[in-house]
């Protein structure tokens, strides 16, 4: 009997141990379970995030339209004599320059009336100085009663009759000289010529084709483009005047345009025209702005994007776009108080340019606001500031921006 309760007693003392090992690894658990997800709380009570502060500063406000290049000068070049064509004295598509020869029509039948008109000429002057003698032989008798009357007025009026004989034949010389000065056909004005729309031994003029060639100045170009009637309310508002300078401002209305590869053109112009009346079937009036164009890049007819300055915004307050968040309630923020808890921060927002947003209400200049981590974040928390990626986007964005060349009336 003793052997079997010793047998009982170790089986209890075992089962016992068991229990309490068990036990034991319970405890352990819950022990390494609560520390850890104590650990997690207390690591989740603080974000990490990225700040920036609210800048003050004069913020552009741009508009966009679609525009088109038109060349500032076009000129026709026709032939304003009859006659066949003879020369070509240019290389079509070339610049040519003020009052170089570009044809010459045929001058035989011009250079005869000419020859013609000057024969004339000559022999009305003959005819007038002899009528000036004959008057100055019948004035003395006639002092001396050795002519009549009748005989000093027939002077008179054939010396008369003479002199206009002389200025009728001076005008059909100058005439007949312009007839033949317009077989050689000049440029009015410096630019790049077209090719020729005639071919030589071609009649032109009054019985065949005028128009010769055609001539652009491109060194500066028009860009025109079209506005909405509610884009002119609106400069009304920020009382501004397109087409109209105003040295009241530290600031024109000046345009930049984007080529067809989607480049910047390196020069900007002035808006120095607006039409006074809107289209009412499109609700747009036309707008025009002056573009240099000194390497001729710029070709006449081209389409291209504007963007027009429409207004300046000085001392505005700015956020980063990515900062701002908005729901139905409205827009919000998170500021960064001192002691690094975050506050959520309705504000008013103002116009939107790139990638900033200016904020009208509801910020103060130099305040901290969460550009990025804001998504878990909830009033009062405590944060973490980490700028570092931040900062290097900002400057990478900043560097690859270029001003556009000013045209020398700018400067």
């Amino acid at each position: 009997m003793s052997m079997k309760r010793f047998l009982k007693n170790t089986r209890q003392a075992a089962s016992k141990r068991r229990i309490a090992i068990i036990i034991l690894a319970i405890v352990a658990l819950s022990a390494v379970i609560w520390i850890v997800t104590h650990q997690k709380k207390i690591k989740q009570e603080t974000a990490i995030v990225a700040t920036v502060p609210v800048t003050q500063k004069n913020v552009s406000i741009y508009g966009e339209y679609v525009g088109r290049i038109r060349a500032q000068q076009f000129v026709e070049i026709r032939a304003r004599v009859e006659g066949f064509l003879e020369e070509m004295l240019f290389e079509e598509g070339t610049y040519v320059t003020k009052n170089q020869v570009l044809f010459v029509i045929n001058q035989d039948t011009y250079r005869a009336k000419a020859d013609k008109a000057r024969a004339q000429l000559k022999k009305d002057e003959a005819l007038e100085r002899k009528a000036e003698r004959d008057l100055e032989r019948i004035r003395p008798l006639y002092e001396q009663n050795a002519a009549s009357q009748l005989d000093l007025d027939n002077a008179v009026a054939a010396y008369e009759s003479a002199q206009a004989s002389v200025s009728m034949s001076e005008a059909d010389l100058a005439q007949a000289e312009q007839e033949l000065g317009y077989t050689i056909v000049r440029s009015p004005i410096s630019g790049n010529i077209s090719e020729r729309l005639v071919d030589l031994g071609t009649l032109v003029g009054t019985g065949g084709k005028s128009l010769l060639a055609t001539i652009v100045k491109s060194d500066t170009v028009l860009v025109d483009f079209s506005m909405t009637a509610l884009d002119y309310l609106m400069s009304k508002e920020r009382n501004v005047n397109l087409g109209q300078k105003d040295s009241t401002r530290s600031w024109q209305p000046f345009v930049t345009i984007t080529l067809a590869d989607n480049t910047q053109y390196p020069y900007r112009g002035l808006v120095d025209f607006a039409e006074p009346q809107v289209d009412p079937r499109t609700g747009t009036f036309s707008v025009r702005a002056e573009m240099p164009n000194p390497e001729r890049a710029l070709l006449p007819g081209q389409f291209t994007k504007v963007k027009l300055l429409l207004d300046v915004l000085e001392n505005a307050l700015t956020v980063p776009q990515k900062a701002v968040i908005i729901e139905k309630g409205g827009a919000y923020i998170y500021v960064v108080r001192k002691d690094l808890t975050v506050e959520k921060r309705f504000v008013e927002l103002g116009p939107e340019q790139e990638n900033i947003v200016v904020v009208e209400r509801g910020v103060a200049a130099g305040e901290q606001v969460v550009a990025e981590g804001y998504h878990k974040l909830t009033p009062g928390m405590k944060v973490e500031i980490d700028n570092s990626k931040l900062n290097v986007t900002a400057d990478s964005i900043q560097a690859n921006k270029q001003p556009a060349k000013e045209s020398p009336k700018q400067k």
